[in-house]
């Protein structure tokens, strides 16, 4: 794979480095296997963790084969001996714990349904933990930095944190902030580079350990911009920011269920958007009055909608 400008890589394989899937070879491997190695696949698929911590004796006993079937199975699937794969079965196990045993079935509500349970009650919970962790006076700081920022860069790196960030432009534009979202690692540390002492970051992380925007963030900071970081207590980010609104949210172990601690962020988001409106009434009321009646104006409508949104 070229580097870019042409540059060839230094590794011929792609991806140097990265610990395979393991779990996921057995699966796609399994029909070019012969019937003995498939009974080791079996086996080890049925009970992954045993599989770990077992010998290569126990694991023959275990689908009924010879210890060298063991060794075949491993050199079948991509690994170089049992060693291998034990090492790589053993992280696909750290990394996917919950996903490899289902879990008990949660208890239903009086509707019947087990989701609203996991739903509406995880949603409470993260709401709860907002209102208990963050402190107003930051919420007003981080309003003050934001509404006297010449502009705002929002950082936000994955799945939720890139759709935060978004909504976080989209928040603060109503108010007449002038605010971008990022969510390329690359155009992050440039933008980062380009700041002034005026200017504000938002950081958006549940983890605080996102490595591309902790930098980010470092670097706007030595280039002596602010920042705010969105994100979990004693984090590496929250270490890095001016105002941190940081809440712990636990996660309950099911995969299935979509991240709680999106409702405790998006809360936070309206605690800050709430406040810089009101940090610069009336200017931002205007601007939220030219965005309504621009909208109206265009849909034709008459019925009052969202006077926020």
């Amino acid at each position: 794979m070229p580097r870019a400008g042409g540059e060839p890589d230094d590794t011929s394989e792609p991806y140097a480095g990265l610990i395979p899937d393991i779990l996921s070879q057995i699966r796609v491997s399994y029909s070019d296997l012969r019937p003995a190695e498939k009974r080791v696949a079996d086996a080890v698929l049925a009970d992954v963790t045993f599989s770990v911590d077992a010998s290569n004796a126990e694991i023959a006993r275990r689908a009924n084969v010879s210890e060298p079937t063991v060794t075949r199975f491993c050199r079948a699937i991509g690994c170089d001996g049992v060693r291998d794969f034990k090492r790589k079965l053993a992280q696909s196990v750290v990394v996917g714990h919950f996903y490899l045993a289902p879990l008990p079935p949660p208890e239903p509500n009086q509707n019947g349904s087990p989701l609203w349970n996991i739903v509406f009650g995880e949603a409470r919970m993260a709401l709860n933990a907002v209102e208990r962790s963050i402190d107003p006076a930051d919420v007003l700081r981080a309003a003050d930095l934001i509404a006297g920022a010449r502009q705002v860069l929002v950082f936000g790196l994955g799945g939720s944190s890139t759709v935060l960030a978004q909504e976080t432009q989209n928040r603060l534009f109503r108010c007449g902030i002038i605010v971008t979202a990022h969510s390329d690692p690359y155009v992050m540390k440039m933008t980062a580079s380009t700041v002034k002492p005026t200017d504000v970051v938002i950081a958006v992380s549940s983890t605080g350990r996102t490595r591309e925007v902790v930098e980010a963030v470092s670097l706007a900071r030595h280039y002596r911009a602010k920042a705010i970081a969105i994100t979990a207590p004693k984090s590496d980010l929250a270490s890095e920011a001016d105002v941190t609104l940081a809440v712990d949210v636990p996660e309950f172990p099911d995969p299935m269920k979509p991240t709680a601690s999106r409702y405790a962020f998006l809360v936070i988001l309206d605690l800050i958007s709430t406040a810089v409106g009101y940090r610069l009434d009336p200017e931002s009321r205007e601007t939220l009055r030219r965005i309504k009646y621009t909208i109206l104006n265009h849909r034709k409508g008459k019925v009052l909608e969202p006077l926020g949104d």
